[in-house]
């Protein structure tokens, strides 16, 4: 009877560190918009290439969470959320982003 019991107990938490691993490691980690020109903005776009949509201006100084990264063509992109708005997300170019420590 214990042991009809405590299997499912341990199947549920160790499921619950899995998952909360999982959702650790979908995260590059914290960047911040860095090297704009003044008076520029990075464009946040709704695909990884400039042909896609223009969501929003970025200024420097914009935090931002790295979700993952691709290489299109010779630019990488970088999926990204907002850490202010995070349903606000989109892809910039990785050359504009610093890590923040």
């Amino acid at each position: 009877m214990r042991s009809a019991i405590f299997l499912p107990l341990v199947v549920f938490f160790l499921s619950a560190i899995v998952l909360a691993q999982s959702a650790t490691a979908a995260s590059l980690g914290r960047y911040e918009v860095f090297g704009v020109e003044d008076g520029d903005m990075l464009k946040l776009r709704a695909g990884p290439g400039i042909g896609f949509n223009v969501i929003v201006g970025l200024p420097n100084g914009t935090a931002l969470r790295v979700h993952s990264c691709e290489q299109t063509g010779g630019t990488r992109w970088c999926r990204v959320s907002l850490q202010r708005a995070r349903g606000l997300k989109g892809f910039v170019s990785w050359a504009y982003l610093r890590k923040i420590r």
